[in-house]
């Protein structure tokens, strides 16, 4: 007689770290970081969901970071810097911080502030000869990134703040002799910055170890594409299509879509496929390495430009007038298996326009979709509806891109409600809870919710709109926000759908 092969099945919340409540401005790696790893315990997550770690540059976007390698030193804990007399007990105390909105014009100088004082006791003695020995193994270990990553923020700093493309030609070029030369005056900067790097590494690896140790694991996002204003691209610019002078040839974006009647010009630029290809694509191996010492499983970020990109011409306003280019394909998910192992720790973000040749790419390596329930409601035949779902999947009531689900659903009409309530056999009174329900009673072998939709939030809790420049990443949680019965109700449903016991998404592509 045969027998059940059982899937392991798990669910998480998605929650940035910015997003935790905390008395600094912007939720960051201390206290409350460690409580909210022993909720998600109590509620039997076995995942936590972030977006990236980078430190953020245009529109405080992590998707838009000086550095595809760096931490944010935003997310820094004053709490335990004072622990470890990095910081004089009281630092920031006079400061008074809206609690439920990051305030980034008032966050990143005390962010900073709170490094400089840091790096002064540090090279005061504090933390001693120990403590040395620590900074200088992590310096020698993350050399392949490190400097050229401190050297540009120093650089960028004394000029200002002014990005690469409006540097002197000298140093955007990274002539020697120029680039020597302003190290040499910004030297004492320099140091400063590798030791906050040091210092993110420290904290978030304190962190994570935590919550492995609460049966918590990490869940990563890593944009396919790096910002124009970055150390990857002045430390490294035969990567990318760029000109003469160093700037994009093409920029990144999608055409028309569910979010924008005009596309999304991003502005990132594109990667020379080819010149990578003849490196191994060594860059984007380190990538990954350094993106698994962070995280257990990485969302890969826009996967179907891997297979074709939306490349704009730099000049154009908006991204109507591309065309798709083909991208490196199985070569560079190839180079993965090489480093990895036949089971990549990846998810595949394959929202959008997915043509044939992206889902045979994402089905050739055992890697899990993403399926969004926002996006559901018409077609009965379409991907989104749990019917159709794959096992090998990740379903979310909704991302960090969409309205949270009481804001999707106050935005319906009359006729898609209808539908969905038909779909659940009765009429929908708590839309958040209803998506969750369908979201952890799917196939899906990972079911993730939103923040928001466990706190029951309308859109005034949404954290970014696609396309919009300005307030977006703001958002944070007060804990007196968090509905008296959400552990619990939420413990108890991750359990009666066989949730609670799962661990890992499984790479295999058979169930029975």
């Amino acid at each position: 007689m045969p027998t059940t092969k059982f899937v392991p099945r798990s669910a998480g919340v998605l929650l940035h770290p910015t997003s935790l409540p905390g008395p600094y401005g912007v939720g960051d790696l201390g206290p409350e970081a460690y409580r909210w790893v022993l909720t998600l315990e109590a509620m039997k997550q076995s995942w936590w969901q972030i977006l990236p770690l980078g430190p953020t540059g245009a529109g405080n976007s992590p998707y838009q970071s000086f550095s595809a390698f760096a931490g944010s030193i935003t997310l820094l804990s004053p709490e335990l810097l004072q622990r470890d007399g990095l910081l004089p007990d009281g630092f920031g105390a006079e400061q008074h911080f809206t609690p439920d909105r990051v305030e980034y014009d008032r966050v990143i100088p005390f962010k900073q502030a709170v490094l400089r004082e840091a790096w002064g006791r540090f090279k005061g003695g504090v933390g001693g000869p120990a403590l040395r020995m620590e900074v200088d193994a992590y310096h020698a270990r993350e050399a392949s990134w490190l400097h050229d990553y401190a050297s540009y923020t120093a650089i960028r700093d004394a000029l200002g703040g002014a990005g690469l493309a409006d540097w002197p030609r000298d140093l955007r070029e990274r002539d020697p002799v120029a680039v020597a030369a302003i190290e040499a005056s910004v030297g004492d900067e320099i140091g400063m910055h590798r030791f906050g790097q040091f210092l993110f590494d420290r904290q978030w690896s304190a962190l994570k170890e935590y919550a492995a140790a609460h049966g918590v694991k990490i869940i990563g996002d890593a944009p396919i594409f790096v910002a124009m204003d970055s150390a990857d691209v002045w430390a490294n610019p035969g990567e990318y299509l760029l000109d003469a002078d160093r700037k994009p040839v093409v920029v990144a974006g999608v055409p028309p879509d569910y979010f924008s009647p005009t596309g999304q010009h991003w502005g990132n630029p594109l990667y020379d496929w080819k010149a990578m290809a003849a490196t191994g694509f060594g860059w984007w191996v380190a990538r990954l390495k350094r993106n698994l010492q962070q995280v257990d499983l990485i969302r890969l970020d826009h996967f179907r430009g891997f297979a074709a990109a939306w490349n704009i011409p730099a000049a154009e306003p908006t991204a109507l007038n591309g065309a798709w280019v083909e991208g490196p394909r199985h070569k560079l998910f190839d180079a993965f298996r090489a480093a990895f192992g036949e089971h990549l720790p990846i998810i595949a973000e394959d929202l959008g326009l997915i043509t044939p040749d992206v889902t045979e790419l994402r089905e050739a390596y055992g890697l899990p979709g993403m399926r969004v329930l926002h996006f559901m409601l018409g077609d009965p035949g379409n991907l989104y509806w749990p019917h159709n779902f794959e096992p090998l999947s990740v379903v979310y009531t909704g991302t960090h891109d969409n309205d949270t689900t009481n804001g999707w659903y106050a935005s319906l009409t009359d006729a898609e409600r209808w539908q969905l309530g038909e779909y659940l056999g009765h009429p929908v009174t708590d839309p958040a809870d209803a998506l969750l329900r369908l979201a952890w009673a799917s196939t899906a072998k990972l079911a993730i919710v939103p923040m928001q939709d466990l706190l029951r939030l309308g859109a005034e809790a949404r954290m970014n709109v696609p396309g919009v420049g300005a307030g977006n990443w703001t958002w944070r949680f007060r804990p007196d926000q968090m509905p008296h019965d959400m552990v619990e109700r939420t413990a108890a449903l991750t359990t009666a759908t066989n949730r609670a016991a799962g661990t890992k998404i499984a790479a295999e592509a058979s169930y029975l």
